[in-house]
């Protein structure tokens, strides 16, 4: 897991112990470097991945005409580039196998107002999915953006984080014959 609080992310990883090792790295992921340098150091303590997963979004309120542009840079940074950089630092190491899974979101379809960068980032987010399935096709690599519309452990069962964790965990084992670059939970 990396994440920029090492001492939330300690408390996910001790939560998430069992049978398979969890890490906790912390990293920036608007910040390219770092975010580079803590998948290359979970790779090396822990072997080559089989599965990316990629779940960072940054959801703060603004508007299409705020002004704020250092704002919509970070956003952009965290919700588009960091899935690039993660997803092409990963994907050496899967040697034409494995998954690249993307968390995106109903924003993308249905754009919001007062969290404008979001729904832009989602939107491209799932763009960018779609374009990079495109180019892996036939590689033995799968890439799915999982488009979830409706709050995460908002009360819905469809939307609890444990059955989201089985829809990212079937996704990866799935025949490739049933394999689609988006997987929505509408």
């Amino acid at each position: 897991m990396i994440g920029r609080s090492q001492d939330r992310l300690q408390q996910y990883a001790g939560e998430l112990a069992g049978d398979q090792p969890v890490r906790a790295y912390a990293a920036d992921i608007a910040d390219r470097d770092a975010l580079r340098t803590a998948i290359t150091t979970a790779i090396k303590e822990l072997g080559r991945p089989e599965v990316l997963a990629y779940n960072a979004a940054l959801i703060r309120p603004d508007t299409p005409t705020d002004g704020d542009d250092e704002g919509w840079i970070n956003s952009f940074a965290v919700n588009v580039l960091g899935a690039k950089i993660a997803a092409e630092t990963v994907l050496p190491e899967l040697r034409g196998r494995g998954s690249l899974l993307f968390t995106g979101g109903g924003l993308a379809d249905t754009p919001s107002r007062q969290y404008a960068s979001l729904s832009v980032g989602k939107a491209s987010l799932r763009s960018y999915v779609q374009a990079l399935a495109a180019e892996l096709a036939d590689t033995g690599v799968r890439a799915t953006v999982v488009t979830i519309n409706g709050g995460i452990d908002a009360g819905e069962e469809r939307f609890a984080s444990s059955a989201l964790a089985n829809d990212y965990l079937e996704l990866h084992r799935q025949d490739a014959k049933e394999w689609q670059p988006e997987l929505r939970r509408d």
